[in-house]
């Protein structure tokens, strides 16, 4: 994470702002009047969607857990038996080929890490495209889906959805509660009030569901079985942990409750490695986010391991977003 990126994550959620900070809210405000005249006007012209569709967004910048949730729902709508499409802007990728099809062997530098991640977890279609309308219409027309799952999108108002989800960081909540750029929001916190289902992660949120982040296991970054945390956890009880994720802290927090003793190495969200920033100097494993380990596999070495999490949420939670968005209205 850079310097600049880091003072300004602290301005906005450690509190007492520098001046500099404090001087962007007229900017603030003005983010925060269009955000809402921009919702006034999906309101007054809302479109109901071809086929049932489910955004999984938030509203702050930033990592909040997004990915293991829509990983979750597509494999429980797959269990239903029905068929899933994904749509995605592909954040952190270079490709500008769209629309784009990403499979489990693309290359996570040109289409995004997460994509790559949620086709290799899922077996499902990811499509690729910033404009969601337009990766949603792909989507029918390739392969007419019965459920399609928006990786992000909230606040793209063209996309036409069935249902919302939000997830908070609740550790890092909303902030300073200012909209961009003298704060973390997107949008203003009341939009909250409108979505159908609020998530926390890593902490409560008043009116959210918990959802928590169940290790699968340690997985080698190159390809193979999974394996057994404990096992692994009493034979390298100290590791390098990388993390280039919104959030670091969320990771490195998790491996210091599974009782890890780490070296911590942060990079930026969505950064592409190159093979030498992850040599240490010493022969301790490397430990990393499955994110950042799809990013690193064609390079990747035989002591470095990626960490699968899954989301674990109470009990039909899951279910109740899936009917919520398969009851909608479509066209």
């Amino acid at each position: 994470m850079g310097k600049l990126e880091n003072w300004v994550e602290k301005q906005w959620y450690q509190g007492n702002p520098s001046g500099w900070m404090s001087a962007l809210k007229p900017l603030s405000m003005l983010v925060s009047m269009e955000a809402r005249r921009r919702l006034k006007r999906f309101h007054r012209r809302r479109q109901i969607p071809p086929v049932p569709v489910l955004v999984v967004g938030n509203i702050t910048v930033g990592g909040t857990g997004k990915t293991p949730l829509v990983i979750a729902l597509v494999e429980a709508a797959h269990q239903r038996g029905l068929t899933v499409a994904v749509i995605s802007r592909g954040y952190g990728g270079t490709t500008t080929d769209y629309p784009q099809v990403v499979r489990a062997d693309s290359n996570a530098l040109e289409v995004g890490d997460e994509p790559v991640l949620i086709a290799r977890r899922t077996g499902a279609p990811v499509i690729l495209n910033p404009d969601r309308r337009a990766a949603l219409d792909y989507a029918i027309e390739r392969f007419n889906p019965q459920l399609v799952i928006s990786d992000d999108g909230l606040q793209h108002y063209a996309l036409p959805r069935s249902a919302e989800v939000v997830v908070i960081d609740g550790q890092r909540g909303l902030g300073n509660g200012q909209c961009l750029p003298a704060g973390p929001l997107r949008e203003p916190a009341e939009r909250l009030k409108e979505v159908d289902f609020l998530i926390s992660t890593g902490g409560g949120w008043a009116g959210a569901h918990p959802m928590l982040m169940h290790p699968a296991g340690v997985a080698p970054v190159a390809g193979g079985e999974i394996q057994d945390l404990v096992a692994f956890q009493r034979r390298a009880p100290q590791v390098h942990a990388v993390a280039g994720i919104g959030n670091p802290k969320r990771f490195f927090n998790l491996l210091n409750l599974l009782g890890f003793s780490i070296k911590p190495h942060v990079f930026p969200d969505h950064h592409a490695y190159r093979a030498e920033e992850l040599h240490f100097g010493d022969d301790l494993p490397v430990l990393m986010t499955e994110k950042d380990a799809v990013k690193c596999a064609p390079f990747a070495e035989p002591n470095w391991w990626a960490l699968p999490v899954e989301a674990r949420l109470p009990d039909g939670l899951v279910e109740q977003m899936l009917d919520r968005a398969l009851n909608g209205e479509t066209a």
